[in-house]
């Protein structure tokens, strides 16, 4: 198996890569790459959800200095001066000319532009922010909201619609905005802390006077102080927004760089909620799959993974973590090139291997990395089958794995291979991997429990409901017997004594979070005992109340009396102690031919009176015993004395032809 747990997707999107004549952008929110060629009006734009290139032909005036789709693709906006973004219709016939937004003030630039909605758009500047909404059919904008702040660079999250603009000349305040239809709202500001620079002593300050390099040294001191756009980013992990801000520390000093997280919040100022520890400094860049921060480091060609909800040391305030595991390169990757034609016409191609971590790479969020010298886009994956030979600790591992989407067969192959004999654990840390399982299935119980209870008052509202992201994967008891229990119960290899004391252990996880055990869990053990002629331990789990009263099991015990002549009184005593299931005691007690015993019970209940006669006589006639059919009649004749006052059946009751057997035993009924 591969040493690699990250992958990059084996089908990259493949675009006209950057060069002399050719331009390339991306936009996060629709996930498109624009190949833009110089002094031609043609653009080719190709989307990874489709995979297919569209070339769209625009009014040629002047270089593209970025370019984006609407968030409905029917309008594209363009920027070619700092001054204004134009825009162009699609997919209107006659309305194919540009129509234009001028930027707020005579000294304002546009530094970026983003869409917030359909046909809502901000224009990032120098000078703040300007919130437009666009008319298409009126081939117009106008402005809804602008806010006046001085910027050094911005952030921007599509999935969110948050703006941060980069303040102060150190650039560590940081005004928050988010956007929403037709609306727009500043949320708290907040300031990052910089790394503190170490004093000069006396002598170096002297000398440094002397030399005249003061100035120079102020304004490397200056440099160092300076939040860098490089350094910081946007992620949302576990459905909350971050800002990442990574944390270079001096080489001289020996300790590795850090990455802050501050959690965003509508209410209040964001704050630092964590602290990642990483081993080295350097250049790097960051990533998130599947709610894990992703880190890439470009000196060593390596990747180190982090979970803010895994592991970690906390102290009431912020969190500190470790990399998952040891950081490690991507997988190897290769892409497809054209060789030349062919002996037949056809064209050739061969494998390129990529070159990992290149200066090119530029990276995006969520998960996108670009080399647009290649001319591909791949998505960072995780590759938890790898991941599942490198973590020892089975608890931890478990803990990991139930916070990954789709991990539901790794997990269960976890816990299959943890019962087969030469990977096998011990009881105890299945036991505890159990208790972890079965912790997150009682809490998804009972949120679906409070979901259904509130599914009335929420059906028709156009507000979604808020997204559980606790855990992305849970274990039921259908999914252990599925693929777990049931594949290895029939492994000779295993034996049947340890098999049975994990079921027993399952069952006492769910029972220890109130779970009702399934009765397919039970028939499982009784067949492990049955097969080994284990009828004393069987014997003892039922009369103890190792396994609950069912009616399930009442039948099963029922089915093993000819082998197990005791099974049948302990179902029976089991259906009496499930009060709900009297007709079915009825019911056994008459397939086993057992009249009187029925009709006692009956009585004790005080349900005689409501029991077929006819069911009854007809058993007792089939039986061939007479002295029983007498004793049954004269039953039902005593229970028709004290309803009726007449010891005869009425025509409802259909017992015609059993008086006439009656009589013809007996003479005349009574």
């Amino acid at each position: 198996m591969s040493g690699h747990y990250l992958d990059l997707s084996a089908n990259p999107l493949r675009f006209q890569p950057i060069g002399k004549s050719i331009n390339v952008f991306f936009d996060e929110a629709n996930r498109q790459v624009f190949a833009v060629s110089s002094g031609n009006s043609d653009i080719a734009v190709t989307s990874w959800d489709n995979r297919r290139v569209a070339y769209i032909k625009v009014p040629e005036t002047g270089p593209v200095l970025s370019i984006k789709f609407s968030l409905d693709k029917k309008v594209l906006a363009i920027q070619r001066s700092s001054q204004h973004v134009d825009f162009v219709n699609l997919g209107r016939a006659g309305d194919a000319a540009a129509y234009s937004q001028q930027c707020k003030g005579k000294t304002t630039e546009v530094r970026s532009f983003h869409w917030t909605n359909i046909n809502e758009i901000i224009f990032v500047t120098n000078q703040g922010v300007e919130f437009y909404q666009v008319f298409p059919e009126k081939r117009s904008l106008k402005l809804l909201k602008s806010y006046s702040v001085g910027v050094n660079w911005f952030l921007f999250s599509p999935v969110r619609n948050v703006l941060l603009l980069s303040t102060t000349p150190a650039g560590n305040v940081i005004c928050p905005f988010i956007f929403k239809p037709q609306q727009s709202s500043r949320l708290p500001k907040f300031e990052i802390d910089l790394p503190a620079v170490a004093k000069q002593s006396k002598g170096e300050k002297g000398a440094a006077a002397k030399s005249g390099a003061n100035a120079q040294a102020a304004a490397a001191t200056a440099d160092k102080l300076r939040l860098l756009e490089r350094d910081v980013t946007l992620a949302v992990l576990y459905g909350q927004l971050y800002m990442v801000v990574v944390r270079n520390q001096a080489r001289s000093s020996g300790i590795g760089a850090e990455i802050v997280l501050y959690l965003l919040s509508r209410d209040s100022a964001a704050k630092r909620a964590a602290v990642l520890k990483l081993d080295m400094n350097g250049r790097f860049a960051v990533n998130t799959v599947d709610n894990l921060l992703v880190v890439h480091h470009q000196a060593s060609k390596t990747s180190a993974v982090f979970d803010i909800r895994w592991g970690g040391d906390y102290d009431g305030a912020i969190s500190l973590h470790h990399p998952v595991l040891a950081a490690l390169p991507i997988s190897p990757v290769t892409v497809p090139v054209p060789e030349g034609p062919g002996s037949t016409g056809e064209t050739r191609t061969t494998s390129l291997a990529c070159e990992l971590y290149s200066p090119n790479w530029v990276v995006f969020q969520p998960n996108i990395i670009i080399d647009a010298r290649l001319g591909c886009m791949w998505e960072v994956e995780l590759k938890l089958e790898v991941l599942v030979s490198m973590m020892a600790d089975k608890k931890q591992l478990i803990d990991f794995l139930l916070l990954r989407s789709d991990s539901k067969m790794v997990i269960l192959d976890v816990c299959k291979q943890s019962l087969v004999p030469g990977r096998q654990s011990s009881l105890s840390v299945i036991a505890r991997v159990f208790d972890t399982l079965n912790a997150v299935y009682k809490e998804h119980l009972k949120s679906a429990s409070t979901r259904s209870s509130k599914s009335e008052e929420k059906r028709g509202s156009a507000t979604p409901a808020a997204l559980d992201v606790s855990f992305s994967c849970v274990i039921d008891q259908h999914d252990m017997y599925k693929h777990v229990l049931s594949q290895v119960v029939d492994i000779k290899t295993i034996q049947y004594k340890f098999m049975v004391a994990v079921i027993i252990e399952y069952i006492r996880s769910l029972n220890s979070f109130q779970i009702s055990v399934q009765h397919f869990l039970y028939e499982v053990v009784i067949k492990l005992l049955v097969e080994n002629n284990q009828f004393y331990q069987l014997h003892q789990f039922l009369q103890y109340h190792v396994l609950s009263d069912s009616k399930p099991l009442a039948c099963l015990m029922l089915s093993l009396e000819s082998v197990y002549p005791p099974a049948f009184q302990l179902a029976l005593d089991m259906l009496k102690r499930l009060s709900t299931v009297n007709d079915d005691i009825v019911d056994v007690l008459l397939s086993k031919n057992q009249l009187i015993p029925a009709l006692r019970f009956l009585r004790s209940n005080g349900r005689e009176d409501a029991v077929s006669a006819r069911l009854f006589l007809e058993a007792a006639a089939n039986s061939g015993d007479n002295g029983l059919f007498f004793t049954v009649f004269k039953f039902f004749e005593e229970r028709n004395m004290r309803l009726r006052r007449k010891p005869a059946f009425i025509p409802g009751d259909h017992c015609d032809q059993y008086v006439a057997l009656f009589n013809s035993l007996f003479g005349e009924a009574s």
